[in-house]
């Protein structure tokens, strides 16, 4: 049996890689250590909402780009998790064209490789937008390749799937990008190197090595099972070169929804699950009507009316800054929410009068969803971010406006501890 595995928290917003993880094997994952920031607020109500939940963790609350190299040196954490912010990673040489590259200020994913460069964890989990992976829109995949190289310079490898929420039995249609990072000096590295030699250069793809490992044997293989054959047989396999710079201007590869990428080579291909998993109909996670407080009904005809023509079909004049003029259209939506089905990818907007807002109708009567229903669409416990502990060390309630902004920066917590259920598989092995 394993001795337990300690994890440091990254981007850690309410907890949700936490709650993922203890959900999984609280007695194997420990985390000792936390940092959570939100830059341009006064007050750190995600901070103060995962402090009060986990006060026997080292929680820090300050610019990830303000933790030292020294205080990361400390940490000998075995995994590191995070949820980090989708931004350009277009990266350039120094100003001295010394070795080594810089990323732009500001972009926190450089903020990780320091962490990874000092800690050397055994393993990493991220999670990040599924835009990701397109980014930029003049040069298609090149942020994520970027990524890819930046691990394998420092001696991991990474495996990668998008993954629906619902199309795996929970009850959000939350599409999201997640990454299982591992050193290449692992016990789990070495197995794949010896079972697939994926060191070697493969330009044909005639033989099955890839195929196995990203339809079988690799993390997300074993937790969220696919169709075993590419869709439009889209696939293929990419060398990276071995500067950033080079990559960052000239990258011309694929990246699609899957894919592994080990010593330097990724190959990736495009796949659908097996649709076997249920999902949890929104339906079936609201609370009891007769609990429903009358702040949440929308009875006002006004709000009404403009809940009507939010989720309505649309075509809107617009005027670009250099004076352009065309037409801005936006497809019709039902005009509320289908209880029968999971629900929609919620925003941080989420309660506000707009069309993202889960708009319902129960029993004849329209209503928002409530904080709770929020939670327990990201699987949250009932009213985790109800109560924070302030800077005063006080226990005072949260905002509805700010517990609903919480569960929109979210993650499923329920993929998570699948996630985490593999990686003890893993390191059992």
């Amino acid at each position: 049996m394993n001795k337990e595995l300690k994890i440091l928290e990254l981007f850690a917003g309410v907890g949700g890689f936490r709650i993922g993880f203890e959900n999984s094997n609280k007695e194997l994952f420990k985390t000792k250590w936390s940092n959570q920031w939100e830059p341009s607020r006064k007050t750190q109500d995600a901070f103060e909402v995962y402090n009060y939940h986990f006060p026997d963790s080292l929680n820090l609350n300050e610019n990830v780009e303000e933790i030292t190299d020294e205080t990361f040196k400390e940490m000998d954490a075995d995994i590191i998790v995070g949820g980090f912010p989708c931004q350009d990673y277009s990266v350039a040489r120094s100003k001295k064209n010394e070795m080594g590259i810089e990323g732009k200020k500001g972009v926190l994913f450089w903020e990780i490789i320091r962490a990874v460069t000092h800690i050397k964890p055994k393993f990493l989990v991220l999670e990040n937008v599924d835009r990701l992976l397109k980014a930029p829109s003049k040069q298609r995949g090149r942020d994520f390749a970027i990524m890819l190289a930046a691990f394998n310079e420092l001696g991991y490898s990474v495996e990668w799937r998008v993954i629906n929420a619902a199309e795996y039995g929970r009850s959000q249609r939350r599409r999201r990008v997640f990454f299982f990072v591992y050193r290449n000096d692992t016990d789990f590295a070495k197995k794949m190197d010896k079972q697939f030699e994926l060191k070697e250069v493969d330009e044909s793809l005639t033989d099955n090595r890839y195929d196995n490992y990203i339809f079988n044997e690799g993390l997300f293989a074993r937790q969220f099972p696919i169709v075993q054959k590419p869709v439009k047989e889209r696939q293929a396999t990419y060398e990276l070169a071995n500067d950033l710079v080079e990559i960052s201007d000239t990258f011309t590869g694929k990246v699609w929804n899957t894919g592994i990428m080990r010593h330097g080579r990724y190959f990736t291909i495009d796949t659908v699950p097996t649709m076997e998993e249920t999902p949890i109909k929104l339906g079936d996670i609201l609370e009891a009507e007769e609990n429903i407080p009358e702040k949440y009904y929308v009875t006002d005809e006004k709000q009404l009316e403009k809940f009507k023509y939010l989720r309505g079909s649309k075509k809107i004049e617009r005027t670009s800054v250099d004076g352009h003029t065309y037409i801005y259209s936006e497809g019709g939506m039902a005009p509320t929410d289908s209880l029968e089905l999971p629900g929609r990818t919620m925003l941080t907007s989420e309660g506000t009068a707009n069309r993202s807002t889960h708009f319902i109708e129960v029993n004849g009567r329209y209503r928002l969803i409530t904080p709770i229903e929020a939670e327990r669409l990201q699987d949250f416990p009932d009213d985790w971010t109800k109560y924070k502990l302030n800077s005063d060390g006080e226990v005072v309630e949260v905002s509805d406006r700010m517990r609903m902004f919480f569960m929109g920066n979210a993650l499923v917590t329920g993929i998570v501890k699948r996630i985490a259920d593999e990686l003890q598989n893993i390191t059992n092995n």
